[in-house]
């Protein structure tokens, strides 16, 4: 008898075990953030820097409206920004 519920609270842990993997799985790393673009450019040398909206994670290019304007940003490369899962804005702005 306490055999049978030992398998069976081995098989309930590794169930759990094995359901709750992949949670810890394809999380993109923070980028690097800056106060400058300068600092940016230096640490990405080929890659454009773009201005990021750290709180909708949307970001702008050099020339754009809300290029180094948003109230909550940062300065970061492009293919950094990509891998995170930010996005260029929709509207060019």
């Amino acid at each position: 008898m306490f055999s049978l519920i030992r398998k069976g609270l081995i098989v309930v842990t590794l169930s759990s075990a094995l359901w709750l993997l992949p949670l810890g799985i394809g999380y993109a790393r923070p980028a690097q953030q800056y106060q400058t673009e300068q600092q940016a450019q230096q640490h990405c040398p080929k890659d454009a820097v773009v201005w990021v909206n750290t709180k909708t994670g949307v970001y702008h290019f050099k020339g754009q409206r809300w290029y180094g304007r948003t109230k909550e940003g940062a300065y970061e490369c492009r293919k950094e920004a990509d891998d995170e899962g930010d996005r260029p804005t929709h509207n060019g702005q």
